[in-house]
């Protein structure tokens, strides 16, 4: 009889290895190859991530910005400029409408795509979700402190409370020289 346990036991825990393993693969544990990281972003034609562009509503970033809550939650296409991008993986970016306007995090949903680490300047075509949500103070040191991320409002406890974007796809292309 204990030897059935065990037997029944350890295949118990093997497939539930395996389950979370799987889980893990889909809830964020993709990595991106060289060529997500390095591949040059074309002038003639838009570099593809993640899932197409659809029809969704195109919406200002300025206009999100200025009334986040009337975007909450809803799927929109924006467009802009990549003002600074993840330097590890490729996995967010921060677009703006132009170099003088403010500008939102774009996370690439489930950590399922990346773009290219140098991504700066790229022209964007995003679509996703809207979201207002607070990151905690661990969250915002990791993101100053391995990518450079900026955040004007910090709040007392050292969380901050972004508009932020989460894409299921996004288009760059780069300006011809």
């Amino acid at each position: 009889m204990k030897k059935l346990f065990l037997l029944v036991t350890t295949i118990l825990v093997l497939s539930l290895g395996a389950f979370a393993q799987e889980n893990m693969d889909k809830m964020g544990g993709v990595e991106p190859t060289e060529k997500d990281k390095t591949e040059a972003i074309p002038t003639n034609a838009y570099l593809k991530r993640g899932a197409p562009i659809g029809n969704s509503k195109k919406v200002s970033l300025n206009a999100v910005l200025k009334d986040p809550s009337k975007y909450a939650g809803k799927t929109v296409r924006v467009e802009g400029v990549v003002v600074r991008s993840c330097k590890t993986e490729g996995c967010w970016a921060e677009v703006a409408e132009n170099s003088n306007s403010k500008s939102v995090r774009i996370k690439m949903k489930d950590h399922a795509f990346f773009i290219p680490l140098q991504s700066a300047g790229a022209k964007a075509r995003v679509e996703g979700e809207i979201q207002v949500k607070t990151l905690t103070k661990a969250m915002v040191d990791h993101m100053i402190d391995e990518d450079g991320a900026k955040f004007d409002n910090r709040n007392a406890d050292g969380s901050v409370t972004e508009v932020s974007f989460e894409a299921t796809g996004i288009e760059l292309i780069r300006a011809a020289k």
